[in-house]
């Protein structure tokens, strides 16, 4: 098995065609790592403790201080990193609202889908389902990833045509005794995992927009950020899929944490407004008493030792992330192939406790 050799972040040899991705590398003036636990990370890797892993990146003071690849794709290669895509749509409905084009995420989503009134359970509460209710995962719709008897599993919606209509003709969601109701929860939500609910939010973003989701988001997100390659999944009638799957480089991946981490600016360049990124990554919905989730971000929590630290994360099976750190000015990304694994996000959440953030947050 491929043991990788214990490399210092400074030492790391840059990636061929890095140099190109628009990351400055280096060490951020007089910040060192403590290098012991990230080269243990690389052994703990090569060994087949952490399954499947293909890519460790630490970009810290805006600057990519640690890049390790695990395969032969490196730093150009495309990660399928799944449901991160979730949280790049969410990045999109904020360029759409500060475009105009979107009135705000109190915008309803039914006047979106005249062609595709709901038929198959009318409602007149499906009315008022609003955009911030497919970004904070607690619409009113009967749906739950969660639950594989849940009518709205996503499992249950890839073999249809039409996924925009399968969502809309989803029931109502109900709360028997034992569920929490919105109107008890903190925030006023219930959080549900619905895949098919923010796949609606490409239909919303074409309409909104005029232009395919693929298109909007290479010249609003991807230009900007000298993104150069994107691979989007798309559904059986051709729409960009915006709740899995979309591909970008790792170093790519490490811009949209750093974006905001940096309040929406890349470079010096005001990308995204800081007012959504303040919103997107403030809690909306509590999932439990560790996590709480924003606008299409988990926002949680890591404990080391006696310390912890604040994060917003996105993240897709496998157990792929793009962790944002603020109190550490710092943004962490982990890909990997691990899909569907038991404990695959436990697995990567004990990379970072254990042996990232100890490194940057030595001093």
């Amino acid at each position: 098995m491929f043991k990788p050799p214990p490399l210092s972040p400074i030492e790391m040899p840059v990636p061929p065609a890095a140099a190109a991705d628009g990351w400055t590398r280096g060490n951020p003036g007089r910040t060192e790592f403590v290098r012991s636990p990230l080269a243990r990370l690389g052994e703990a890797i090569g060994d087949g403790s952490f399954p499947r892993v293909t890519s460790v990146l630490i970009a810290r003071q805006g600057r990519l201080v640690y890049e390790t690849y695990y395969d032969d794709l490196g730093a150009t290669g495309l990660r399928n990193t799944r449901s991160t895509t979730k949280t790049v749509a969410g990045m999109l409905v904020g360029l759409a609202i500060d475009r105009g084009l979107l009135p705000g995420v109190e915008a309803k989503v039914l006047p979106f889908f005249p062609d595709k009134v709901p038929v198959a359970h009318p409602d007149p509460r499906k009315e008022l389902m609003s955009v911030e209710d497919l970004l904070t995962m607690s619409s009113i719709l009967e749906c739950d990833d969660f639950n594989r008897f849940s009518r709205g599993n996503e499992e249950r919606m890839y073999p249809v045509e039409d996924w925009t209509r399968f969502t809309l003709d989803l029931p109502v969601r109900g709360f028997p005794s034992w569920a929490t109701k919105p109107s008890d929860s903190p925030y006023g939500r219930s959080f549900s995992y619905c895949t098919a609910g923010v796949g609606l939010l490409a239909g919303i973003l074409a309409r909104a927009t005029g232009a395919r989701v693929e298109d909007f988001a290479a010249r609003e997100l991807f230009e900007p950020l000298g993104i150069r390659a994107a691979t989007w999944q798309f559904d059986p009638l051709g729409v960009a899929f915006t709740g899995g799957g979309l591909a970008l480089s790792s170093p790519d991946l490490l811009k949209l944490g750093q974006l905001y981490l940096a309040g929406g600016r890349w470079e010096g360049r005001r990308v995204l407004s800081e007012s959504w990124v303040r919103q997107s990554t403030r809690a909306h919905v509590r999932i439990d008493e560790q996590t709480e989730y924003g606008y299409l971000w988990w926002l949680r929590r890591f404990a080391v030792g006696s310390r912890s630290f604040t994060s917003f994360l996105m993240q897709g099976n496998g157990g792929n992330k793009v962790a944002v750190f603020p109190d550490l000015d710092s943004v962490v990304t982990i890909t990997t192939t691990n899909y569907n694994a038991p404990h695959m996000h436990e697995s990567t959440d004990r990379m970072l406790t254990e042996y990232i953030l100890p490194a940057i947050a030595s001093e």
